[in-house]
């Protein structure tokens, strides 16, 4: 029974599965972030054979005749020492096949739909859009990483949660509920204490704060409403930079956030503005399977079950 793998490769989680080429779910395994941008590259590597140890366990891994990686932060791969170090977990998770390097992008469009052309938006951690035709991503719009970019992500409502408690904290107003979760959540009592234990972590890490505004969102929280409002705008106009008005090919939104109140507003913002079917799509290591699978049987190989 030949097999495929797919993995699924962001900056919180990475996600692996084996389908035989029916389609059929036989393993899966999860492990922490390897995107190598947000992680060192070794531990990046390492949550990738994490990942395929679990998914593989009880399979003959000689079986696996294709494998699809799709990675945020795929672009250093590039470099041949960190290329590297994620061979090196490949093959020690037992796999002979070659180890095919896509974005996430491309991995994240693949799970919604079996078509070759349209627009994916990944909200995680992070954020980007790219226009995808013939399955591969020819254009993007974001991606630029914490510091100058991930407008709508994850990192960036842990952010503006963080901001709006101190707003209030710095004119002694009273604390709505999204400034008291943010900062029972850091461990402080007070605005020095917040801003100290923020400053004191890796900058990804406040995307901890992200499902304070969904719950806050939930309880009517005046600045848990404002913020996912802004975010559902800034993703769709990261999606919409790489559409003509005209195009009416598919828009598949997937990540952490799509299941979330800025999903909805986001699913929503992109139905007024753009005449195309918006697929929520939540497994990208599905996406990168079926690709697997496509490398064998062509595009007629059935999708995961």
């Amino acid at each position: 029974m030949d097999l495929v793998v797919g993995l699924d490769a962001g900056g919180t989680s990475t996600r692996a599965l084996v389908l035989d080429l029916d389609g059929a779910r036989l393993g899966q395994g999860l492990a922490g972030g390897a995107n190598p941008n947000s992680h060192p590259p070794t531990v990046a590597a390492a949550h990738i054979g994490e990942a395929l140890a679990e998914a593989l366990d009880g399979l003959d891994s000689r079986k696996v005749r294709s494998g699809v990686l799709g990675m945020a932060g795929a672009s250093k791969l590039a470099d041949p020492a960190i290329s590297a170090l994620f061979r090196e977990a490949w093959e020690r998770a037992g796999l002979h096949c070659p180890m095919r390097v896509i974005t996430d992008c491309e991995a994240a469009f693949a799970t919604g739909t079996s078509s070759a052309d349209g627009t994916v938006l990944v909200a995680g951690t992070g954020s980007i859009a790219g226009r995808i035709a013939g399955h591969r991503m020819i254009a993007q719009s974001g991606g630029y990483g914490w510091l100058i970019g991930d407008d709508g992500s994850a990192f960036w409502l842990g952010r503006e949660a963080v901001r709006a408690a101190l707003r209030l904290l710095d004119v002694d107003a009273p604390l709505e509920g999204l400034a008291t979760a943010v900062l029972t959540a850091a461990g402080a009592k007070n605005r020095g204490q917040l801003i100290n234990a923020v400053n004191a972590q890796p900058p990804i890490a406040l995307a901890r704060f992200a499902p304070l505004v969904s719950s806050a969102y939930h309880h009517g929280d005046p600045e848990a409403l404002a913020i996912v409002g802004s975010a559902a705008r800034l993703l769709a106009d990261t999606a919409s930079a790489v559409r003509e008005p005209s195009d009416t090919s598919p828009i598949v939104l997937v990540g952490s956030l799509i299941k979330t109140p800025v999903g909805t507003h986001l699913k929503q913002e992109l139905l007024t503005r753009c005449n195309a079917q918006v697929i929520m799509a939540t497994e990208g290591a599905a996406g990168a399977a079926w690709l697997a699978a496509v490398d064998v049987l062509g595009p007629q190989a059935p999708r995961p079950a």
